[in-house]
């Protein structure tokens, strides 16, 4: 299939979902629920960019005329009159049966009258949305006909024409696979893989049995031997003692062919085994080909449809696409879709510059645009760069005076002022056209990325133009990642971001400025100073876990752009390729996790952000690996009692895994339950002291709430210190939990490990 039908499926999709939408927000305004315009507006202007990228303009020019009508509605503030209600339900019955109507990507004709009608409302005189002027027709929809006149009264809606029959079937056919069922199929590798572990406990104990049985068969011969024995049994016994001899014979001869079929059986399973876990792997890998799409899918028809763009402005684009075979997770792709269309759209509209500008600059006449998609630091950067004129910062900080969003006598820096064009509405061109003047493009942008837990950018480029970042966590994807051990637990890195695998003696280490730093030998033979940092004491790990410099020290030369810092290690274990899933709500600090795989036996480990580490090796002024003074103390290590005991209480067996790792490490002794019921049991029956309760809020059976609330009513469990931490952060869930009795109430969302010990040793 190629990629163009790619593109045409995923938008059948995605024009069901802003049409559905659109009906359902009139069908709230009719029953006396307001509408959201704003929303509707937004899907209208997604829906004529999407129908823009796959190339269907007459698709485009009934989107682009909805679009302006829910403008107005929005300025006016007011429902649309029965004439507008009618003219939009007419042009979404006739968007759908234009798309339902595709045949290798060429749809009939579209019917005249929703052009028409959405014309009659967005006339002048069209008392439904005020008088605001229609937009320009688009240049590819040689269709729109001049505004017929004016006719009192609803526009009527007659039916879509039925779409034509397929003409046969597509040799390669789609199967539509809701995101429920790739979610579901992924949870099931994971639980066939845990089966498979109980497998070889099966095959063990089979093969025990086998050795049990020769054992026993072993036993029987001596026996047999004793009584074969001459003088062994008296004359008149001879009769007794053959008989028994032979039921002897025969009991070793029953318990060597149960050896022989036990391990006949256990080589059997050993097979099945070996055939299940194949299977398994083979399932893990299709859920991952579900989930996991070619870049190209969603992105590929955008370079297309920007030189479209710029034709119909009489412009001169060269756009290049880099990274787009890179596999992504296909609902980030999804969600990803408008903002980097706006993206490339704002590129094209504020890049631009005059001929004799970019000749007198030495620029080629043609604006250059790249799209470039990676993977680094195990999150998934997207860049949109232009070489245009750059920002305005004047135009910016006087269009956020102007808005409100900047003081009159207040001051930013390029940075500040920059950000203030994510701002809905935010827009310093000068008219409205089809390329910008809403102020929306780049507010969809910042919004689409905040939700995904990532972060946009907008800069200069050196030495001319702009470039729009995008850096996101990667939801699901496939990474070879080294495996290292620090602070007696399991971690994982990006491989690409490990230059070198390094071994450090003593000699190899110097000390500058009280810091150990090492020399390594760079590309061109050159050598580069790079400090030394103990992994365990970046993430706050328990002190003195770490190996001391004169046993020599296991490090990784680590890289992030172009900055580097050597990282000590306890031990490097393994490169192997994991699926990254989405980090979890609580763990080290969330800058400087990237998400989670699942290792062997059902353990979770935290794969870290490359960048993340640097960033925060570079804020605390260099955290020291070991010396060769033998300084290898983390002054920031929480201290605590001697082996107090905490009880961590959550449902979920990934968060219990980590904070009991977070709460060991930190030299604690840590026992765990799967929910308010279990913890309370435990506690009545005084299996251990406890000294602590940390607990979940959200649980089966009693949650968090419920277990303060029947703790502080037992005079034994009245002052046990009690910490709720769960991702329930509205101030009425606070205010609840506290006056219950909790001692202290942290949120996931803004998760810190140290926030946590730090709160412990408090109480404690």
């Amino acid at each position: 299939m190629d990629i163009r039908q790619l593109l045409l499926a995923a938008f059948e999709v995605e024009h069901r979902e802003h049409v559905d939408a659109i009906r359902a927000a009139l069908a709230g305004g009719a029953d006396g629920r307001p509408p959201d315009w704003n929303d509707v507006f937004r899907r209208a202007h997604s829906l004529k960019g999407a129908s823009r990228a796959v190339d269907l303009p007459q698709v485009e020019a009934v989107a682009h005329r909805l679009e302006a009508l829910f403008e107005r509605i929005v300025a006016q503030g007011r429902m649309p009159d029965r004439a507008a209600t009618a003219a939009i339900h007419l042009a979404l019955d006739r968007i759908e049966a234009y798309v339902a109507g595709l045949q290798d990507g060429i749809g009939p004709d579209m019917p005249d009258d929703v052009l028409g009608a959405l014309d009659r409302c967005l006339a002048p005189a069209a008392e439904a949305v005020g008088p605001v002027a229609p937009p320009a027709p688009l240049q590819d929809s040689p269709r729109d006909p001049p505004a017929p006149p004016e006719r009192p009264g609803p526009v009527p809606s007659p039916d879509p024409p039925a779409p034509p029959e397929p003409a046969g079937e597509s040799p390669h056919p789609l199967l539509r696979v809701p995101a429920e069922a790739v979610e579901a199929l992924t949870r099931a590798t994971h639980e066939l893989a845990s089966a498979l572990g109980g497998e070889a406990v099966i095959a063990e104990g089979i093969a025990g049995l086998g050795r049990r049985a020769t054992a026993l068969a072993g036993r029987a011969e001596h026996l047999r031997g004793r009584i074969s024995r001459p003088g062994a049994a008296s004359r008149p016994d001879e009769a007794a003692g053959d008989s028994l001899a032979a039921e002897l014979r025969a009991f070793e001869a029953g318990l060597r062919a149960l050896a022989r079929e036990a391990a006949d059986l256990s080589r059997i399973r050993a097979g099945i085994g070996a055939t299940l876990d194949g299977a398994a792997s083979r399932v893990a890998g299709e859920a991952e080909r579900l989930a996991l799409v070619p870049a190209e899918t969603v992105f590929g028809g955008f370079p297309r449809a920007l030189r479209d763009l710029a034709r119909e402005a009489g412009r001169e684009v060269a756009v290049t696409a880099q990274g787009l075979d890179l596999p992504v997770d296909r609902a980030m792709l999804q969600a990803l879709k408008d903002p980097v269309l706006h993206a490339l759209r704002n590129a094209l509209s504020h890049g631009a510059e005059p001929a004799d500008m970019r000749e007198r600059r030495g620029k080629p006449a043609a604006l250059a645009i790249s799209l470039d998609v990676a993977v680094r630091g195990g999150r998934l950067h997207i860049a949109v760069a232009d070489d245009g004129k750059g920002p305005d910062l004047p135009a910016i900080a006087e269009t956020g005076r102007r808005r409100g969003l900047l003081a009159p006598g207040a001051d930013l820096d390029a940075e500040g002022l920059l950000a203030l064009v994510f701002e809905p509405g935010f827009s310093t061109a000068a008219q409205v056209d089809t390329l910008s003047g809403r102020g929306i493009g780049l507010s969809v942008v910042a919004d689409a990325v905040r939700r995904l837990g990532g972060q946009v950018r907008l800069a200069p480029r050196d030495p001319w133009g702009s470039v729009l970042a995008m850096s996101l966590p990667l939801s699901v994807a496939r990474q070879a990642l080294l495996l290292v051990e620090a602070g007696a637990e399991t971690y994982a890195l990006p491989s690409s971001a490990a230059e070198r695998l390094l071994r450090l003696a003593a000699s190899d280490v110097e000390r500058v400025m009280g810091r150990p730093v090492a020399r390594i030998a760079a590309q061109g033979g050159a050598a580069l100073t790079l400090p030394i940092l103990r992994l365990g004491a970046l993430l706050g790990a328990r002190a003195g876990t770490e190996p001391e410099a004169a046993e020599g020290l296991t490090a990784i030369l680590l890289r992030a752009g172009d900055r580097r810092i050597v990282l000590a290690v306890e031990a490097l274990r393994d490169v192997r390729t994991h699926r990254v899933l989405p980090a979890p709500p609580i763990g080290a600090d969330p800058r400087l996790v990237a998400g989670t795989v699942i290792l062997p036996g059902d353990r979770p480990a935290l794969v870290l952000d490359p960048e993340g580490l640097i960033a925060r090796a570079l804020e605390d002024g260099g955290v020291a690996a070991p010396g060769p003074a033998g300084d290898g103390t983390n002054a920031t290590a929480p201290r605590s009692p001697q082996r107090a005991t905490i009880l961590v209480v959550d449902d979920s067996i990934t968060t219990r895994t980590l904070e009991k790792g977070i709460l060991e490490a930190a030299g604690y002794r840590v026992v765990v339950c799967v929910d308010g019921q279990d913890a309370l049991e435990r506690l009545r029956a005084g299996i251990e002291p406890v000294d602590l309760v940390v607990a979940d809020v959200e649980m089966p059976r009693l949650d968090g709430f419920g277990l303060v609330e029947a703790l502080r009513a037992e005079p034994d469990f009245a002052r046990l210190p009690i910490i709720l931490m769960t991702s329930r952060g509205d101030p009425e869930d606070v205010a609840r939990g506290l006056q219950l009795g909790a001692d202290a109430y942290l949120t996931k969302q803004k998760f810190d490990q140290r926030q946590l010990l730090d709160t412990i040793g408090h109480l404690l």
